[in-house]
């Protein structure tokens, strides 16, 4: 049995450094940094998150023209869906489902079934510690 996909410890570092606690940010840095080759993933749907949960603190910086969390402000359901739209473009873009099925010998469709659904986990996870 696989273990659950969940980044509670990342959201809530996240959120930490959103409340201004300057201790934290080395430590998300070295899971985004971790997390972004996917190489220490127990499965292909914790590799997914991880390469998303990545991709969405990249673009939420970068929609709010800031290098720091603390100062991002509040996002709009466009933008919010904005970001899980590039997670979704990424993946097919990089043929996220083929190299997983390839190293997680797991077919090529199980994966695409669950690109969407972990770019709405990620992103309402973000949602979730942003506030």
């Amino acid at each position: 049995m696989e273990k659950p996909v969940e980044f509670s410890h990342v959201y809530k570092i996240i959120n930490a450094i959103k409340q201004g606690d300057e201790s934290k940010k080395n430590d998300l840095s070295a899971i985004l940094k971790d997390f972004k080759d996917g190489s220490n993933a127990d499965s292909f749907l914790h590799e997914i998150g991880q390469k998303f949960l990545t991709i969405g603190v990249e673009e939420l910086l970068s929609k709010k023209n800031s290098k720091d969390l603390q100062s991002v402000g509040e996002l709009t359901n466009k933008e919010w869906t904005e970001i899980a739209e590039t997670m979704i473009n990424y993946a097919n873009k990089n043929k996220i489902p083929k190299n997983l099925s390839l190293k997680w010998d797991t077919p090529k469709r199980e994966i695409e079934k669950h690109i969407i659904n972990m770019a709405r986990y990620i992103t309402e996870g973000l949602i979730d510690s942003m506030e």
